[in-house]
């Protein structure tokens, strides 16, 4: 067997043994391909691992950067408690369109709010829509964007944040410096801000699995 055969059985072990995925999350991700969105969601043990850790970290309101078809999305619903709020920022009309049937689908079209836009741009309307900070954001989009994404999580956030972001190993090229490669520039930028931040501790984890060989970071707002 390949490395990359036993990495997509390791998956499916963990995802029997473990009951990750059920007939909404994967209901999910049939529409998401019938609508021919690209197959860039999280990985279903790290979406349970998103609502795990919003779970733990009881919290209560929820910003997503990032909603793609929704996956990642109905994953950190599901860790809000009644009454609950999240947040969820997506660029493209067709994206946010099946998000939204997603999320309705799901059941959860009472506690979440898309917002339709480049992100970057349209954060600063959270405060006027009545979230003044969250007490966990993910953060999943265009990666060009992260060191301003950092920027607006940690003015969204208070004491005790967890912010979480995704893909900032892309195969081990987070290590190049004299790279001009596509995303890496930008994600390094991300990490320089986050390092030299005493607002903030962190750590980043490598991953491999279904979806390849990349990793996510956490930090904690102090």
């Amino acid at each position: 067997m390949s490395k990359k055969d036993t990495r997509k059985a390791v998956d499916a072990y963990f995802d029997e043994k473990l009951h990750i995925s059920d007939e909404t999350t994967q209901a999910i991700l049939n529409k998401n391909e019938e609508e021919g969105l690209q197959s860039i969601e999280i990985a279903s043990a790290h979406g349970k691992m998103l609502y795990l850790m919003a779970k733990m970290s009881g919290a209560k309101t929820i910003l997503e950067i990032g909603t793609h078809g929704g996956f990642s999305t109905v994953w950190l619903a599901r860790a809000l408690p009644e009454g609950g709020r999240l947040a969820t920022f997506e660029a493209k009309q067709k994206h946010a369109r099946v998000a939204e049937e997603n999320i309705a689908a799901a059941g959860f079209a009472d506690r979440v709010e898309i917002f339709e836009g480049d992100a970057a741009k349209i954060l600063h309307v959270l405060k006027k829509r009545g979230f003044e900070a969250f007490d966990f954001i993910f953060i999943d989009a265009n990666k060009d964007n992260y060191p301003e994404y950092l920027e607006w999580a940690l003015e969204l956030s208070r004491s005790g944040t967890v912010i979480v972001a995704d893909n900032v190993v892309r195969k081990g090229r987070i290590i190049e410096e004299d790279t001009e490669k596509k995303d890496i520039p930008h994600l390094r930028k991300f990490i320089d801000l986050l390092s030299g931040d005493d607002r903030v501790e962190a750590t980043a984890i490598q991953t491999v699995g279904d979806k390849g060989y990349d990793g996510f970071l956490t930090a904690m707002v102090k």
